[in-house]
């Protein structure tokens, strides 16, 4: 039987990294509140990242924390008291992108296992060796490598290393991430985790001598987006990446939602069960497809894993596709009746998905709602309101409803 892959979630804090250990992710990643890249999310204390990785760790789940900035003189100084502060918490890895970084991890955690970060550039397998010769257990390599180029690095470097990949989530325009336009332009640096996206804005161009006159650049007339690059989505695929020789599945997404988090776990989660019930002929289960359509997402692509050409800049749109909302979680399921806490408005009347941890999904149209009271209510207008809707099917805890969104 071909080795178990792991599935490797994102978790922008603490109610992510349940999410993701409880919608099947066999390993998460996350980030404190400095040196991580990623500073938009809530991201963890050092309290936090203890009591996330004795969660994580009673389901047998493993925590890593990105600590893959490029830290300025002043960050550096601080890094050593910063390791010693996070090193007894419990955690699996850090994944570091600067050498300085590696060195003083290695100084002041020995213990840890170390991977080199994708924002690093690992495309070829010298520098992997390179890595493996400094004290990296894994390299996540570079998102711009073909299938073959992967295969070509698990050919020439120690069984030993463990390979890391992405294999959903949004495309960086700019090499491995390293990307100086947010920094030029917004002043926010994307190599310490500001990254404030100008490569998804909509550009118009203007020529020197008619500076009242803005020209569309491309054929639509709500202008160019001329950077913007499509997501990467590998679940049809999924059965060639672990092939290549990768051992751990990335899924992209730190600054996502918690329903994404889940979402996307639990469809790869069910891709990975598919290979591995069958690696020599997998076909991606169409619920999976199903599942990667109910999250907000740019249009999917193939990425660089078969030819540059698939990995395309989207200059028509620079949008997401938002087709599902989340209206709610259920706190507990009995005697036909679902308690929730409302995370979205819906009706009576509307038809509603349950998404269950175990990946499987009810669809039902409550007859009725409840208030906190018991009273009977229309709708769930109030943020985070407790209510209760009938449904004959039992309902795991942490199970999440969606509603199709509402056109217009």
């Amino acid at each position: 039987m071909a080795a178990r892959p792991e599935l490797l979630s994102p978790a922008g804090d603490l109610e992510r990294l349940q999410y993701a250990v409880r919608y099947g992710a066999d390993a998460v990643y996350i980030g404190a509140q400095e040196f991580g890249m990623r500073s938009a999310p809530k991201n963890f204390t050092p309290e936090q990242i203890a009591e996330g990785t004795a969660f994580a760790h009673a389901h047998g789940v493993k925590v890593y924390l990105a600590l893959n900035t490029l830290p300025t003189n002043e960050e550096a100084a601080r890094l050593p008291d910063f390791i010693r502060t996070v090193r007894d918490t419990g955690l699996d890895a850090f994944i570091v992108a600067d050498l300085g970084v590696l060195q003083a991890a290695k100084r002041y955690a020995p213990d840890m296992e170390l991977h080199l970060s994708t924002q690093a550039g690992v495309t070829n397998y010298l520098t992997a060796n390179a890595a493996w010769e400094l004290g990296a257990k894994r390299v996540v390599l570079a998102r711009e490598l073909s299938l073959r180029d992967i295969a070509v690095i698990r050919d020439n470097t120690p069984p030993e290393l463990e390979l890391e990949a992405f294999v959903h989530g949004a495309m960086c325009m700019s090499v491995s991430g390293r990307c100086l336009l947010s920094n030029y332009l917004t002043g926010k640096d994307a190599n310490r985790g500001q990254c404030t996206q100008p490569c998804r804005w909509r550009y118009h161009l203007v020529e020197e001598n008619r500076p009242d006159r803005r020209f569309t650049i491309g054929e639509t007339q709500e202008g160019s987006y001329l950077l913007n690059a499509d997501d990467l989505c590998a679940a049809p695929f999924i059965d060639l990446v672990c092939q290549a020789g990768v051992d751990s599945l990335k899924i992209e997404g730190r600054a996502k939602t918690f329903y994404y988090v889940a979402s996307v776990t639990a469809a790869y989660r069910a891709a990975l069960d598919a290979y591995m019930a069958d690696p020599q002929n997998y076909v991606c289960p169409e619920r999976v497809l199903d599942e990667l359509t109910r999250t907000s997402h740019r249009r999917y692509s193939t990425g660089f894993f078969f030819s540059r050409e698939d990995a395309r800049q989207n200059a028509a749109a620079g949008g997401y596709i938002r087709e599902w909302e989340v209206v709610g979680v259920v706190d507990a399921w009995q005697d036909g009746l679902a308690a929730c806490t409302q995370r979205g408005k819906f009706c009576l009347g509307e038809e509603l998905e349950a998404l269950q941890p175990s990946g499987e999904v009810v669809t039902f149209c409550p007859q009725a709602i409840y208030g906190q009271e018991g009273e009977a209510i229309t709708a769930t207008p109030h943020p985070m309101m407790r209510f209760a809707v009938p449904c004959e099917t039992q309902l795991a805890p942490y199970s999440i409803l969606r509603r199709r969104a509402r056109k217009g």
